[in-house]
């Protein structure tokens, strides 16, 4: 059953190896193609992570902004009792 060197013929072997060419050519292919995709899915993740830590970062923006607001407040009224005081202790003297 098996064929021997002298009954291959050089048109089975040159279709042999066309479709041997042919199938390693498809799995450059899907191996392209799969090693794209991982590389897309990986830089979608990326742009993901990265939209995640701007999103934390406007976040803690806006708190240290309002807290600075609030301290600012705060200072302004110390400020006011301060002169308050003062006014207070002048007249006593």
């Amino acid at each position: 059953m098996y064929l021997s060197a002298e009954e291959i013929t050089w048109p089975e072997l040159t279709a042999f190896l066309g479709l041997l060419v042919a199938v390693l050519f498809l799995i450059g292919i899907t191996v392209a193609s799969w090693l794209e995709y991982r590389k897309l899915k990986v830089s979608g993740q990326q742009q993901e992570d990265l939209r995640q830590l701007v999103r934390r970062y406007e976040q803690l923006a806006e708190n240290s902004m309002d807290a600075q607001q609030r301290i600012a407040t705060d200072v302004a009224d110390l400020r006011t009792r301060t002169a308050a005081i003062e006014t207070i202790l002048r007249t006593v003297e």
